[in-house]
C-alpha cells in the first residue's frame, strides 16, 4: 500500500507541475484579463482532472477512499466558491487591474497549498494522538454551519486586515500599480506595490476560510494523501472558477445554505463516530444531494423573481 501511495503521489505531483507550467509558461506568459470562454475551459479542465485523478484513486487503492477524494472534493470545492466574492471583494478595494488578478490568484493559490498541507498534517496527528479533538472539530463545524445559516451578508473590510496594516506601517509602498510586479527597484530601495498588498490580503483570508474547510475535510477522511490532494484539486480549480462565476454568485441564492447544511452534516458526523460510523459513500450522496438541491431552488427562485420583474413592468 506505501508503495501505491508513493506512485500515486508522484502522479499528482507531476499532473499540477505540468498543468501549472502550461498555464503561467504558456498561456498566461503574458499578463491580460482573463474572458468568461477562457476561465470556462480552464475550470472544466480542472474539474476532468480531479475526476480522472479520482478514478486513478479508484483503480489503484480501495474504494472507500476513492468515494473519500471524491466527497472532499465536492465539499471543499463548494465551500471554496463561497470564498469567490471575498476575493471579488480585495479586488475592487484595492483597485487590482483585471490583467493582474490572475497573477495573483495565482501566487495565492501557491501559498494555499503549503498552508493548507500544514493545517491538515496537523489536524491528522491532532486527531490520531488526542481522539477527543474529533468533537472539538466536530462541534465548530456544527456552529459554523449554524451561524452560517443566519447570519446576515456583512461587508468585508480588507482596510481592518491586520497584516495589511502592519504592511504599510513598516513597508515603503509605490503610489501606482507597476504591471503584474510586486515589487520594483527605485533609487536603489526595494519598494512593494499595491499588487503585493492585495496578495498579503488574499493570503491572510485563506487562514479564515481554513477554518471551516480544513475540519470539514478531517470530518470525511484522515488520510493525508486524499485529504491534501482532493484540497489542491478544489484550489486550483478556484481560480479559474473566480473569472468564469463572479459575476453570476448572486444567482446562487441559496448557495450559503447548502453550505451551512454540508459543515452541519459533516460535524454531526464526527460528533457520533464513536457511536455510528456514517457510510462514505452515504457522505459522498448527501453532499452531492445538497448541492444540487441549493443550486436548482436557487435557479427557480432566479425564474420567480424574473417572472415577478416583467410582470411590474
Amino acid at each position: 500500500m506505501g508503495d501505491i501511495h508513493w506512485i500515486l503521489w508522484t502522479i499528482f505531483g507531476a499532473v499540477i507541475a505540468v498543468m501549472m507550467v502550461l498555464d503561467l509558461g504558456v498561456f498566461h506568459r503574458k499578463a491580460h484579463s482573463v474572458s468568461v470562454r477562457e476561465a470556462l475551459a480552464w475550470t472544466l479542465a480542472w474539474v476532468l482532472l480531479a475526476l480522472a485523478f479520482n478514478l486513478v484513486v479508484y483503480f489503484e487503492l480501495e474504494r472507500p477512499r476513492a468515494a473519500e477524494f471524491l466527497t472532499c472534493w465536492m465539499t471543499e470545492y463548494a465551500l471554496s466558491v463561497d470564498n469567490i466574492f471575498v476575493f471579488l471583494v480585495i479586488f475592487t478595494y484595492f483597485a487590482v487591474p483585471d490583467m493582474a488578478r490572475h497573477r495573483v490568484l495565482m501566487w495565492g493559490i501557491i501559498g494555499a497549498m503549503i498552508m493548507r498541507g500544514l493545517f491538515l498534517v496537523s489536524g491528522v496527528m491532532l486527531i490520531r494522538k488526542f481522539h477527543w479533538t474529533v468533537y472539538v472539530l466536530g462541534a465548530i463545524l456544527v456552529i459554523t454551519g449554524a451561524k452560517l445559516a443566519f447570519q446576515k451578508d456583512e461587508e468585508l473590510e480588507p482596510e481592518k486586515n491586520f497584516v495589511l496594516r502592519l504592511a504599510r506601517r513598516f513597508l515603503p509602498v509605490t503610489q501606482n500599480y507597476e504591471g503584474t510586479r510586486f515589487f520594483v527597484k527605485r533609487d536603489g530601495r526595494r519598494l512593494s506595490t499595491p499588487l503585493f498588498l492585495a496578495l498579503l490580503v488574499v493570503e491572510t483570508t485563506d487562514v479564515l476560510f481554513a477554518v471551516d474547510s480544513v475540519p470539514a475535510a478531517l470530518g470525511i477522511s484522515q488520510d493525508p494523501f486524499v485529504l491534501y490532494t482532493s484540497n489542491v484539486f478544489a484550489i486550483m480549480g478556484l481560480r479559474s472558477l473566480f473569472f468564469a462565476v463572479a459575476g453570476l454568485l448572486s444567482y446562487l441564492h441559496y448557495l450559503k445554505h447548502g453550505l451551512s447544511l454540508i459543515l452541519c452534516f459533516v460535524g454531526a458526523k464526527m460528533l457520533i463516530v464513536d457511536w455510528y460510523a456514517i457510510p462514505v459513500t452515504t457522505s459522498l450522496l448527501v453532499v452531492g444531494g445538497i448541492l444540487v438541491v441549493a443550486v436548482i431552488a436557487s435557479a427557480i427562485r432566479r425564474a420567480i423573481v424574473a417572472r415577478r420583474e416583467r410582470s411590474a413592468a
